[in-house]
């Protein structure tokens, strides 16, 4: 299987690490892969004013028709009720899902930020630094090998 194939959710701290997910994003728009699992700023706000079980729901749609859900893990991504929401939901669903450290990745401003935890508890799943593991050239075959392993 090919990873251009391969629909993908990317799971991060929206109020932290918007800037550090649209770096990611953008580099994988810039190899041809398509822009899916990102929605823009006013939709997510409109959402979390909503119930609890809207936003499930609104998760479980953005998960259809996904392969591979990436947890972009930031400062404080570990412990937050949505990202775990996601990643629960992603296991059921029986998704491949990895996740890639972005705290070394620049902020606008140019800062950078504190390592995070693993927001995974005891599921082993595989976890890359964007920056130590040159993640705009192999965050590709990262989705690749986390889709396989799935049985994507």
């Amino acid at each position: 299987m090919n990873v251009y194939g391969t629909a993908n959710l990317f799971s991060f701290r929206y109020k932290r690490d918007n800037w550090r997910a649209g770096i990611v994003r953008n580099s994988w728009v810039t190899k041809d892969r398509g822009a899916s699992g990102f929605f823009d700023s006013a939709e997510w706000e409109e959402v979390k004013r909503k119930t609890d079980s809207a936003i499930q729901a609104w998760i479980d749609k953005q998960l259809q028709g996904t392969s591979v859900t990436v947890v972009l893990i930031g400062a404080d991504t570990a412990g937050k009720r949505w990202i775990e929401y996601e990643i629960k939901s992603s296991h059921r669903r029986g998704n491949g899902v990895l996740g890639i450290y972005v705290h070394k990745i620049k902020d606008k401003d140019g800062n950078t930020t504190t390592k995070g935890k693993n927001p995974f508890g005891a599921i082993n799943y595989p976890i890359y630094d964007w920056i130590d593991d040159d993640g705009y050239n192999n965050m590709g075959f990262w989705i690749e090998k986390a889709a396989k392993i799935a049985g994507k």
